[in-house]
């Protein structure tokens, strides 16, 4: 893509060595797979464990996991946006989730987000696919969004009064909302501003939790300052409860390199107080976080000193160095969502640049003098009455049409206008934010025609609400019923999707990939209820059905494992592939089926011979568990060694 400029943004491309994201896995998100796992410990407000208890989500359907990358990367060109003035220079990737990828300060020649040439795929977000660096919008629910990974839709705005913003938008399914961001970097300032837009368009409050996630370098002497003396900590393992960062478990918790483990720390800020979080190197140089005020939280996270963390980085970042992440977001804490409205729209102001605080007194030991110093500097980096007042005319530009459109997102929002306007329920105004028709494809275009009245006949995607599932129960096809059956199993209504799943079975006619997905749905929900040998039987039913389906495949055998059947995973691991993303996990599957029928030397042989798992999950320590268990004695190899805590 040729370079195109307009004042001081430019349209471009970067180049990353990365891996493809592969294709969609097929199988329908059903199981009550996403849970809280932690429990709320001493000295956590009633209102936090209210908030925590609310708004929880079985799983993200209607959305489908993204787990086809392999660790096989190579360079690729990604649209970008450069927003340069005097002081910064800002690049986004709108292709990726909207990520600021690069924030460079000029007068120091300092990146001050963690940023590199070479992400690797990971499991980390909740669709999987997920890469270290840069600043992140995180939407929906507890982890990172399902838009991770994602194109959003992109545009370049110029305002009446000369703004030249970057806007970038998308409907989030999870929650049936619609978000936006406005990034623009004024003449001579040294701070770029995000204005973030939530609306909810439901007749229904809706559960929010958003954060905006920055990847900062960390270095020996890196530390990291918010307004407040306590924070609600937890570290993978135990309660969440309100520590002291400056002296928890025996040492300074917001120098991240004194931190022996992962470890979260959200900091406890008085509602008077500004919020703000910065991190200060050696030369007090780092990122500032700053927003107006319904941007509540501030956190601090970091990998932690131990093997597990470090072998973290080095599988996200390869050779790019450690790094931590200061955050900021609705809520005091992830752990919670907020009561959102119904038909309300929410929109905050953020802003990021380097802090240039004083390296002797941001890195000394008086905990307040270091926050009132910092507190001083932001101050003076950007006064606060002046980021609070330009949330007004953030919210006029929210509505102002786009001048350029730069990038299509999903057709989703297109489908959920139709659907809302079918059914005489209320939608956003699009007039900032248009869902265009161009933006449709094979994902979404059955759905319109079911609104339209056609003949369902199947699609390559889910949908969820009430609507649609009036829609098809009132088709009598088996593509209509599987559908239906995946949305009241996803749900949790297991007995109306055994009914439904048993229909498609049944009947002679219908998509055979569906019908191996409806053995699959069957098995899974005959596995919830306890009926493990009857549920793995549809498992394997659904494997022979469509022997082709690698997911299906990698499913059964862990299923058949951790219910209680290794053999039945041998039995099956014969039938896998020996090449694709896929492989590494199945390796590692028939070495933990061979130690769980008593063939412990043939498992150490695979795992000696070596194991890699593209998709392994943040916190899986089963390639480190397995090995301890067939090779007793033996070092962990520093591969195998994930353990977060």
């Amino acid at each position: 893509m040729a370079d195109t400029a307009t004042s001081n943004l430019t349209v471009t491309t970067i180049s990353l060595t990365m891996a493809e994201l592969g294709s969609l896995n097929p199988l329908p998100v059903v199981a009550a797979e996403l849970d809280q796992p932690y429990t709320v410990g001493e000295g956590v407000p009633e209102e936090l464990q209210a908030s925590a208890r609310y708004g929880v989500v079985p799983n993200v359907y209607p959305y489908l996991m993204q787990d086809g990358y392999s660790r096989e990367a190579a360079p690729r060109e990604f649209p970008a946006v450069v927003l340069e003035n005097s002081k910064l220079r800002v690049t986004v990737i709108p292709s990726l989730g909207g990520r600021i990828w690069e924030l460079l300060d000029k007068a120091t020649g300092k990146q001050l987000l963690h940023t590199h040439d070479a992400p690797q795929l990971a499991n980390i977000a909740l669709r999987k696919a997920w890469f270290a660096g840069g600043l992140e919008w995180n939407i929906g629910t507890r982890g990172h969004s399902p838009t991770s990974c994602d194109p959003l839709h992109t545009a370049i705005v110029h305002t009446p009064d000369g703004k030249h913003i970057l806007r970038m938008w998308e409907f989030e399914r999870l929650r049936e909302v619609v978000f936006q961001v406005d990034i623009w970097l004024p003449e001579d300032s040294p701070v770029v501003f995000a204005a973030v837009r939530i609306r909810n368009p439901n007749r229904h409050d809706v559960p929010m939790y958003w954060w905006s996630n920055a990847a900062i370098p960390e270095t020996d002497r890196t530390r990291v300052i918010a307004p407040a003396d306590e924070a609600f900590g937890s570290d993978y393992t135990t309660d969440i409860t309100r520590v002291r960062p400056t002296d928890h478990e025996g040492y300074d918790g917001t120098w991240p390199v004194n931190s022996p483990h992962a470890a979260d720390f959200f900091f406890d800020i008085d509602p008077s107080e500004r919020r703000w979080v910065v991190a200060a190197d050696h030369d007090g140089d780092g990122l500032a976080m700053l927003s107006t005020g319904l941007l509540r939280g501030k956190k601090l996270f970091v990998w932690g000193q131990g093997q597990g963390g470090k072998r973290w980085q080095e599988w996200l970042s390869p050779g790019a160095g450690p790094y931590a992440e200061i955050q900021a977001g609705l809520a005091q804490t992830q752990f919670e969502h907020l009561v959102m409205p119904a038909g309300a729209e929410w929109s905050w102001v953020e802003a990021y640049g380097n802090g240039h605080l004083d390296p002797d007194t941001s890195h000394g030991t008086d905990w307040d003098a270091a926050v009132t110093h910092a507190g001083d500097r932001l101050e003076q980096l950007l006064p606060h009455e002046e980021l609070e007042s330009m949330l007004s005319a953030a919210v006029t530009d929210a509505d102002a049409p786009p001048s350029k459109m730069l990038l299509k997102g999903s057709g989703w929002g297109v489908v959920e206008r139709a659907r809302r306007l079918a059914s005489g329920q209320s939608w956003v105004d699009e007039s900032g934010t248009p869902f265009v028709d161009e933006s449709l494809t094979e994902e979404q275009e059955p759905w319109l025609g079911l609104l339209h009245g056609q003949t369902f006949d199947g699609a390559p995607s889910f949908v969820s609400g009430a609507d649609w599932e009036t829609l098809l129960a009132g088709q009598d096809g088996p593509e209509a019923h599987f559908q239906l059956a995946t949305a009241k199993h996803a749900r949790q209504d297991l007995a109306g999707a055994k009914e439904l799943y048993g229909k498609v079975i049944s009947v002679g006619s219908g998509s055979p990939a569906n019908k191996a997905l409806a053995h699959r749905g069957l098995g899974l929900a005959l596995l919830a209820a306890g009926q493990d040998a009857e549920g793995l039987s549809e498992l394997r039913k659904g494997v022979e059905a469509d022997p082709a389906n690698t997911a299906l495949l990698t499913e059964a055998i862990t299923l058949s494992i951790r219910h209680g059947d290794p053999a039945m995973a041998l039995e099956l691991n014969d039938t896998a592939p020996k090449a694709g993303p896929g492989v590494g996990r199945l390796t590692f599957l028939k070495a933990l089926a061979l130690a769980k029928t008593g063939n412990a030397a043939a498992a150490a042989g695979i795992l000696r011979e070596g194991v890699e798992i593209p998709d392994l999950r943040e916190g899986e320590d089963a390639l480190a568990d397995l090995w301890e268990e067939v090779c007793p004695g033996e070092d962990v190899p520093a591969a195998y060694q994930f353990g977060m805590h």
